[in-house]
C-alpha cells in the first residue's frame, strides 16, 4: 500500500514589516493558527512609497530577510510592483488570507478581486496586539 499524501494548508498575510516588532509576531503567531504553511508577501518599496508618500526605512530585500527569519514563517516574498494585480498571490494558491487589523482598504480590494475572479478563499480579520504601542507609525 503506498503512502498516504498529506496536503498542507497554506495560509498567507501581506505586509510592508518596516521593522518587525512585537505586533508582527502577534500577526504571525495568529496566522499560523489557520494553517501548516505560513506565506508572508513582503511589500515592494515601490508599493510603499505609493501607499505611506515615502521610501521605507529598510530596503525590501532586508525586509523579506528579517520576515524570513521569524520563528513561524515558512515562506517569504515579495509582493507586486502593481497595486491590486495580485499576481504573486495567485502563484501561491492559499487556502486562507489573513489580515492585520489595521488592513481595512486592503480587505476591501482583496475581496473585491476574488468576486470579480470567482475564487472562494476564506478571509480573517486578525486581533490587534497592543495597537497602541506596537504600531509602525508610533515607533
Amino acid at each position: 500500500m503506498g503512502a498516504k499524501q498529506t496536503t498542507r494548508k497554506r495560509v498567507v498575510v501581506f505586509g510592508m514589516f518596516d521593522g518587525v516588532h512585537e505586533g508582527h509576531r502577534s500577526l504571525f503567531r495568529q496566522t499560523k493558527k489557520y494553517g501548516d504553511e505560513l506565506i508572508v508577501i513582503v511589500g515592494r518599496d515601490s508599493v510603499y512609497k505609493k501607499l505611506k508618500g515615502k521610501p521605507p526605512r529598510y530596503g525590501e530585500i532586508l525586509r523579506l530577510a528579517l520576515v524570513l527569519n521569524e520563528k513561524p514563517v515558512d515562506v517569504a516574498v515579495l509582493g507586486d510592483s502593481k497595486l491590486s494585480s495580485y499576481t504573486t498571490l495567485r502563484k501561491l494558491h492559499p487556502d486562507v488570507i489573513c489580515f492585520g487589523y489595521d488592513q481595512e482598504a486592503l480587505f476591501a480590494d482583496l475581496s473585491q478581486w476574488l468576486q470579480r475572479k470567482k475564487f472562494s478563499i476564506p478571509l480573517i480579520r486578525l486581533n490587534p496586539y497592543k495597537p497602541h504601542i506596537h504600531h509602525n507609525s508610533l515607533i
